[in-house]
């Protein structure tokens, strides 16, 4: 049985003793979707907290049978989104922060096998780096969908559902937005390109398919 489906059963018989379980399997990648929608690591914190305030209160208000059938990935996703995009309006679409390395610091770089040179690791942050600063260019819209898509790894029916849209409506924003990304790589600025490594045309666009 899924992990998620046997939790929802156990919330369902008692929210009270199975919900830190929900909160240990599930706090550190909805602060990770906050994070990647504000860029903030203090507002990521606020919101992914009042995310599972919010889902606890929830689940004392729906009947067993509702908690039992939640599909919490995408469930708790919707929240969050919905708070993070409530939080974005309030600060009157604050700009990127200048660092970016809470951003990194929560998972964005992919995971090194340990075989690698310091020189080639250290490179791969940096481009890291500039696929996480390209990121927050995006659009509202289409930067929840990749993110929720190919960073969070829900599904598309699942993005569909977190999203309340339809599911052609979400391919082609995670379309849109891939091919913006891959754009925005070969036109980035001088001090977006990797300075660990020459630079070359396809390192940023493997990088950038490296995180899909």
């Amino acid at each position: 049985m899924d992990t998620d489906v046997a939790l929802a059963i156990r919330l369902a018989g008692d929210v009270d003793a199975a919900f830190p379980t929900l909160v240990a399997e599930h706090s550190d990648r909805l602060y990770t979707i906050a994070l990647r929608l504000l860029g903030d690591g203090r507002d990521a914190e606020e919101v992914a907290q009042d995310a599972l305030v919010r889902a606890f209160r929830a689940m004392h208000e729906y009947p067993h049978e509702r908690i039992a059938e939640l599909r919490l990935r995408p469930w708790l996703a919707s929240i969050t989104v919905n708070l993070a995009r409530n939080r974005r309006r309030r600060i009157d679409d604050r700009q990127p922060p200048s660092s970016l390395e809470p951003m990194l610091d929560a998972g964005y770089d992919p995971p090194s096998d340990g075989a690698a040179a310091p020189a080639v690791t250290a490179a791969r942050r940096e481009t890291q780096r500039e696929l996480a600063a390209l990121l927050l260019r995006l659009t509202p819209a289409v930067r929840t969908a990749i993110v929720l898509r190919h960073i969070d790894g829900l599904s598309l029916a699942e993005t569909a559902q977190a999203l309340g849209r339809p599911e052609g409506t979400i391919k082609a924003q995670v379309f849109r937005g891939l091919r913006e990304l891959r754009a925005m790589l070969e036109v980035a600025p001088e001090p977006l390109v990797p300075i660990h490594a020459p630079a070359s045309a396809g390192q940023p666009l493997r990088a950038l398919e490296a995180v899909r």
